[in-house]
């Protein structure tokens, strides 16, 4: 059986890679660029910086940051509608994974027209719409090189996922710098996003040769370095190693999928306005230890490849080591369980059967080592109480 893979056209990667955009568009062809990001990236200068460095090449660039930070299908629309009415020829996403996956609905909803409740999965989106050229600045969400964006739909707190070759950036410019800045918080959500990405890549039915080399590499470079680029921003190494591993699960997750914490995780922050990365730390201690039953030697290979269990582990050996690296990855990080982050248990609960219905709904726990029940993922759900 064979594969295809999907990858943008262009990756520029590594230090200062962000200062080759004019290149990129001179190639590309495009002469007016739309830079859609948030009110931070402006504040940092950051956005400042691209446009002064265009137009050194005479390329004139103009600024959307009204992104939010859950992007919902209202939120989206002021962008489409500029986006229409600037007669742009592409469109630069800068930030992390919400203005990212703004840029990427936006760029299809300008050209193509719609809402987006009509891209969601299960439809594949193939048609191209602008071209989106991105410039992440998190290590975490692998959005500049992924065919999906994630839009929540206001009216009944649904997370839409949205998947197809149409949203798969044309370039992708991963420059570690940009993420100096980060915040511990950002820095720890972000990565163990990433980190998710790759571990469920690698034990997702779809997996395959391809994605598992991809899933590997990532999981080798952020297993020991979440911590130090959490505890030290400056870590300039730690940095550089969690936005290309941040990049490869990207890669990984997107040739292969991702399953049942990511699943559950879009629900939770739909309902309780949990950020994506923090809601799948929540859950992945548990949804591993439910999943590893039907997947041993795969979860032993990620324990493996994060240097907390040895070749000479047995699979059961490596096996709890992850479990309890997992724990205590979490401790560190400052991972709140639900009721630390401020959520009420009685409007927990009386939620958990429909997040499971559409988690269940969103495709991805159907990809999971073992295919879970609605009763299993309210169950997994409960006890994040516990």
């Amino acid at each position: 059986m064979s594969t295809q893979v999907i990858l943008p056209r262009i990756m520029q990667i590594g230090e200062n890679a962000v200062l080759q955009i004019p290149n990129i568009l001179v190639s590309l062809g495009c002469k007016r660029p739309l830079i859609i990001t948030d009110k931070m990236m402006v504040a940092l200068g950051y956005a400042r910086d691209i446009q002064v460095n265009l137009g050194g090449q005479n390329i004139c660039a103009h600024i959307f940051d009204d992104t939010e930070p859950e992007p919902t299908v209202k939120s989206i629309q002021a962008g489409v509608e500029k986006a229409r009415k600037g007669n742009y020829d592409c469109i630069i996403a800068l930030g992390g994974g919400s203005p990212i996956d703004s840029a990427k609905a936006i760029a299809i909803l300008a050209k193509h027209g719609g809402v987006m409740q009509d891209y969601r999965f299960p439809r594949m989106v193939t048609e191209q719409g602008l071209p989106v050229i991105a410039v992440p600045t998190t290590a975490g969400t692998g959005s500049e090189v992924t065919r999906f964006t994630i839009i929540t739909d206001e009216t009944n707190d649904e997370k839409m996922l949205c998947v197809g070759i149409g949203f798969m950036p044309i370039a992708a410019l991963v420059d570690y710098t940009l993420t100096i800045s980060l915040p511990p918080r950002i820095t720890a959500d972000t990565g163990i996003d990433a980190l998710t990405h790759a571990i469920e890549a690698y034990v997702s039915k779809k997996a395959n040769p391809y994605s598992d080399s991809q899933a590997i590499a990532a999981i080798k470079l952020i297993g020991p370095n979440l911590r130090k680029a959490y505890n030290n921003g400056a870590d300039q190494s730690a940095r550089e190693a969690m936005m290309l591993g941040s990049t490869l699960a990207g890669v990984a997750f997107s040739n292969a999928s991702v399953a049942l914490v990511h699943g559950m995780s879009r629900p939770i922050g739909a309902f309780f306005h949990v950020p994506h990365g923090l809601s799948n730390a929540m859950l992945l201690p548990s949804v591993t230890a439910y999943s590893i039953p039907a997947a041993p030697a795969r979860y032993a290979d990620c324990a493996r490849a994060m240097g907390i269990a040895t070749e000479q582990d047995s699979n059961d050996i490596a096996n709890q080591k992850l479990l309890i690296e997992l724990r205590a990855l979490n401790d560190e990080l400052a991972v709140p369980t639900p009721q630390e982050f401020g959520i009420k248990r009685d409007d927990f609960f009386q939620v958990c059967q429909a997040m499971a219905e559409q988690a269940l709904a969103s495709g991805s726990p159907g990809n999971n080592p073992i295919e879970p029940s609605i009763s299993d993922m309210v169950t997994i759900y409960q006890g994040l109480w516990d």
